[in-house]
């Protein structure tokens, strides 16, 4: 029984029971990661639950307990991304704006960045539907869909976004028309060609460009700005001739003797030299 008391059994003996214990720990540790990826498990699909009940405050709650108990498992992460829906769908709004902030700045590659941003542009666009007239509500959503449509535009939710800014262009065009009509119906000519003119430089692609346009005939006419008033209606005269609003302008112009004419050297004249004639110097 000497070998007992040798060096090199005593060093094998120590790495033995070194080995054993740290199997020891490493089975601890396995089991806790499992216990703890359960229960985080059953938290996130109670939080499912109440989704399928439309309990959504309440799946919120759930998904972001996940997120607080067990911040870097890979539980944390889906559920921050149902946090997002989850208040979504709660109308949540500015809480939908945070979270999901917050997931794309946690996961900036991850697939489902874009759906983050497209919640962000939601919760903006259905603000701007709800109340009508915030326009501050309105240039944000715009924002989202234009970073979606140029950063995200092979992901399913290109095609809304593109929708829905045209929708919002639309709907802020608007809203300047109505704005400028105000002005214009009580003689104040200077600050309605502001605002028909900021739809024409601002709000080109939208379908209120050639009422616009006549608009701003109308306001230079009062005005005695002959050469405005027929530029004016040349430019809608080139772009929107089968409207009804160019037949408005036409005749407007012929009953004082004009023609929808380039003349002059205004912001009119270098638009009809960009749009008509192609020279952009």
């Amino acid at each position: 029984m000497t070998w007992l008391k040798s060096p090199v059994s005593t060093l094998v003996l120590v790495f033995i029971f070194i080995l054993l214990s740290n199997c020891s720990e490493n089975q601890v540790d396995i089991a806790n990661i499992a216990s703890e990826d359960q229960a985080a498990e059953e938290i996130f699909n109670s939080g499912e639950k109440e989704i399928l009940r439309k309990r959504y405050s309440d799946a919120a709650e759930k998904f972001t307990e996940v997120e607080r108990l067990y911040p870097y498992s890979d539980w944390a992460k889906r559920a921050l991304i149902m946090q997002v829906y989850s208040y979504h769908k709660d109308q949540s709004y500015d809480n939908v704006v945070s979270a999901a902030n917050r997931y794309i700045e946690f996961h900036p590659y991850d697939k489902d960045v874009p759906y983050a941003y497209y919640l962000i542009g939601l919760s903006y666009y259905d603000r701007v539907l709800a109340i009508g007239r915030d326009q501050e509500l309105a240039k944000e959503a715009l924002k989202v869909f234009s970073l979606i449509k140029e950063e995200y535009p092979e992901s399913e939710y290109a095609s809304n976004s593109e929708i829905k800014f045209n929708f919002l262009m639309d709907h802020l065009a608007t809203k300047e028309m109505e704005v400028g009509r105000y002005y214009l119906k009580r003689s104040h000519y200077a600050p309605a060609i502001n605002r028909f003119r900021g739809v024409i430089e601002e709000f080109s692609t939208t379908s209120q460009v050639p009422e616009a346009l006549h608009r701003l005939v109308e306001a230079y006419l009062s005005l005695g700005l002959v050469n405005e008033a027929q530029t004016a209606g040349a430019i809608l005269g080139y772009n929107y001739k089968s409207t009804s609003w160019y037949q408005r302008t036409y005749e407007l112009l012929k009953s004082e003797g004009l023609k929808p004419i380039s003349s002059g050297n205004s912001w009119l004249n270098q638009i009809y030299r960009q749009v008509v004639k192609g020279q952009w110097l």
